[in-house]
């Protein structure tokens, strides 16, 4: 048997490393790439067309894919003869390589097409050509970088990540499995990469995720940015997000009411907080908080989070409308479009608040699309629970946070220390209602001892008296 027929098949597919490179791909170190080229590697009839496709000789193609070889084999870095021929601008080659069945948006490693690469080496006629036969548009991606040394020290490698999990009903995310944990994805489709305002905001997400370490806030663990479709990876919270939590439990009594309030506060003082900007989350309603494993919440989902970077106030560019996000929970200055500061998630945390006592979203009876008008004209949902649900200054707290002038509600330190003093006078009260039974209880026990026990009578009777 001929010896090369013997040897056996590489487990990877070899690199392709002639001519122009995916307009995607970073620079790779000059030791680096003097090192790949003294390896060796046995070009099978797959590369071979790669090769043919480089140079341009159609009639060793055809001969190739005659005999059976496979016209959008892929090397490692998931290249195909179009995306050689794209790159190249053979136009001849890219017509013989479609009539031949490769697939014309085939993507690399690092999520280029036939067509990005055409596009990036300005082959004209080759990109006429690809559009014709239904390529699209390639998207920007100005996250990617070009050298190696600038790749994110957060990057993931998007072949790690198994996304074949169940849906997590939180949101955009996904559940998937990473280096043997299980994870939260969040990923920016390919159709959504034309909208400016969602890029950014998946930009402005990714930016904030980096800086937040804290126990109530959700863990930042990497991200895909060097290859479409562009991922946001978080740690999964099994528990799920608040808001289903609420509507299965319902009512929550109230001492269990403010301990999660304390988390959504230690959460929100840190981000308020951060130095040098702070951070506004601007959407802090129940399904942007998950709980952990101990039962605790985080603060969860950036992607419309600001930083207060010069001023000390925001407005936003156009008015904000119900499809950007919850309207239960977002405080009028934003909906009158109207300079604010951190001081509407303070509105809004009044809001989950009081739904923990109720046991309702606020204004559950009203449609969404109403719920901001009521606001604005300083309606505010009403206290149904009984009045000891709210004792201890807790819903002087609460109508505080949600005061129609911004500087009348207190700062989140301001709440936690609030909160804390709530907390211990609710676990006391909670506390005297065991203790005075169980002391009665014992005292009863005493007295039927005495009564018994020949000891105590003779030293009752002997006793002095009082």
């Amino acid at each position: 048997m001929d010896d090369a027929k013997a040897k056996p098949q590489h487990q990877e597919p070899p690199r392709f490393t002639l001519g122009k490179q995916s307009s995607m791909k970073p620079e790779r170190d000059e030791s680096a790439a003097a090192e790949e080229e003294l390896v060796e590697v046995a070009i099978d009839q797959r590369v071979r067309l790669m090769y043919l496709a480089n140079e341009g000789d159609i009639d060793g193609i055809n001969e190739l894919l005659d005999e059976g070889t496979d016209v959008n084999f892929k090397d490692i870095d998931g290249r195909t003869a179009l995306h050689v021929a794209a790159c190249q601008g053979r136009q001849d080659v890219v017509q013989a390589l479609l009539g031949r069945g490769a697939v014309v948006d085939s993507k690399d490693r690092w999520g280029s097409t036939p067509l990005a690469d055409a596009v990036h080496y300005k082959n004209e006629e080759v990109i006429k050509l690809l559009e014709e036969h239904g390529a699209k548009p390639p998207m920007a991606h100005d996250m990617h970088v070009k050298n190696a040394r600038e790749v994110p020290e957060y990057e993931i490698d998007p072949k790690e990540l198994d996304l074949s999990q169940k849906p997590i009903t939180k949101g955009t995310f996904q559940l998937a499995s990473w280096r043997g944990i299980q994870v939260a994805v969040k990923t920016l489709e390919e159709e959504v990469l034309t909208d400016d305002n969602k890029v950014n905001a998946f930009r402005d997400e990714l930016a904030l995720l980096q800086k937040l370490r804290h126990p109530n806030v959700v863990q930042f663990l990497g991200a895909v940015t060097q290859s479409s479709p562009m991922m946001i990876v978080t740690e999964y919270l099994p528990k799920g997000d608040f808001c289903e939590y609420l509507r299965r439990k319902g009512a929550l009594k109230p001492i269990v009411a403010v301990k999660f309030a304390l988390d959504i506060a230690r959460g929100m003082n840190y981000l308020h907080e951060h130095k040098p900007e702070a951070i506004i989350h601007r959407d802090l309603e129940p399904s942007n908080l998950l709980r952990d494993d101990s039962g605790h919440l985080k603060v969860a989902d950036f992607g419309l989070s600001k930083l207060l970077k010069v001023a000390n106030t925001i407005k936003e560019d156009k008015p904000v409308t119900c499809q950007n996000f919850s309207c239960r929970y977002v405080a009028p200055e934003v909906f009158k479009n109207e300079e604010y500061d951190t001081k509407v998630d303070v509105f809004s945390f009044a809001l989950i608040l009081q739904e923990m006592i109720e046991g309702c979203p606020p204004f559950s009876t009203k449609p969404e699309t109403d719920v901001p008008k009521a606001y604005a004209a300083n309606e505010r949902p009403p206290f149904r629970a009984p009045p000891k649900h709210y004792a201890h200054g807790l819903k002087e707290l609460i109508e505080q946070c949600w005061s129609e002038e911004p500087f009348h509600r207190p700062t989140f330190k301001q709440i936690i220390n609030r909160l804390e003093n709530i907390y211990d006078q609710f676990a006391r009260n909670r506390g005297w209602k065991v203790r005075p039974l169980k002391c009665f209880h014992n005292l009863g026990a005493i007295l039927r001892r005495n009564r018994t026990s020949p000891s105590s009578r003779s030293h009752s009777r002997s006793g002095p008296t009082r």
